[in-house]
């Protein structure tokens, strides 16, 4: 048993599920919200933090501030209350109710930003905010996950190396994008590798991230209102783009097995399926990155009146979730009265 001393010590880097009896396709998906932030977005913070430390940047009155959808800012807001670090979030209104309440149980300051910026996001505007705070007083200190190359460097030194631990035959890597921290990393890693192993990144419909038009994206995580600064397409095979409606089905499909994971991994997950639904064959090697877990979107895509006000009455009807328990199943039991 492990004995810590600070909360990002602890990682679980090697946890697996099989996949194939939920959707039907050899699918190996990797687990990395088993820590104390949550998700895998604490590979990229401790290693920015750190990294930021090692140059000196960061001093005893540093001010961390970085922008951020969720999951980075609960990283962060964690790493900066066991350093002693003071730490602002900005982020905006898609932002998960439970994690800005969890940043600031964990003692940061959350700013939420209300204006779109030119391609209908919000991105736009919290960088412009974050720029505004840096120029008024040089004690914040910007990460700037969207750049910084400890972001893509974390996954490579750890996350591509636990799956080729594992995995030594891979054969497809499904990896969701948001700042292409985590596909960047394991892209360069694999390309290295004793056997080609194709890339699919998988990305939200709305997302400008790989080009197209921008839309309407209520779901936070993956998805970009910019091209992410630290992409390169020459190590990508292919591109993926799942609508929300997939990903929400995706998320419930797995819950009816008792998976609870986040909007993130019901991406990644609807992506490689349909991939897999292609191209897939027996004896083929697939493994997808799960970023996160649900609990932090039980008021969103688990909650059944968010759903319903955003994507109508019909959101959960696919054949996909009627199927998710067998006709010929038992019926379930009443449960045990209370007494």
């Amino acid at each position: 048993m492990p004995v810590i001393s600070a909360p990002h010590d602890f990682n679980e880097g090697h946890l697996f599920v099989d996949l194939k009896p939920v959707v039907d396709h050899p699918l190996y998906l990797k687990c990395e919200g088993f820590n104390f932030a949550g998700s895998i977005k604490l590979k990229a913070a401790n290693e920015m933090v750190e990294s930021a430390e090692r140059d000196g940047i960061l001093k005893p009155d540093s001010v961390i501030v970085e922008s951020s959808s969720g999951n980075l800012g609960v990283a962060l807001s964690m790493i900066a209350a066991s350093k002693g670090y003071r730490f602002l979030c900005v982020t905006d209104s898609r932002c998960n109710l439970s994690t800005r309440l969890l940043m600031e149980a964990l003692g940061s300051r959350v700013h939420i930003v209300a204006d779109l910026d030119e391609n209908g996001g919000f991105l736009g505007t919290r960088l412009e905010y974050v720029r505004s705070l840096c120029a008024s007083d040089d004690r914040y200190v910007w990460l700037s996950q969207y750049t910084n190359p400890g972001n893509w460097q974390a996954h490579y030194r750890t996350t591509a190396p636990q799956i080729a631990r594992h995995f030594p035959r891979l054969d497809v890597l499904f990896v969701g994008t948001g700042t292409a921290g985590t596909l960047m990393g394991c892209a360069r890693y694999f390309r290295q590798w004793h056997r080609p192993v194709r890339i699919v990144a998988v990305d939200s419909v709305g997302s400008v991230a790989f080009g197209g038009e921008p839309g309407r994206r209520m779901i936070p995580g993956l998805g970009m209102s910019m091209r992410p600064p630290l992409l390169d397409e020459s190590y990508v095979n292919e591109v993926i783009r799942v609508e929300e409606a997939d990903t929400i089905r995706a998320c419930h499909l797995m819950a009816r097995r008792g998976f609870l994971f986040g909007g993130s991994t019901g991406t990644v997950v609807s992506g490689a399926t349909e991939w897999l639904s292609r191209h897939g064959t027996p004896d083929i090697t697939a493994v997808a990155i799960a970023p996160d877990l649900g609990e932090r979107y039980l008021d969103t895509i688990y909650q059944t009146n968010w759903l319903q006000d955003l994507y109508g009455d019909q959101i959960l009807d696919g054949d996909d979730i009627a199927t998710a328990l067998e006709p010929d199943d038992p019926a379930p039991r009443e449960p045990d009265r209370w007494p």
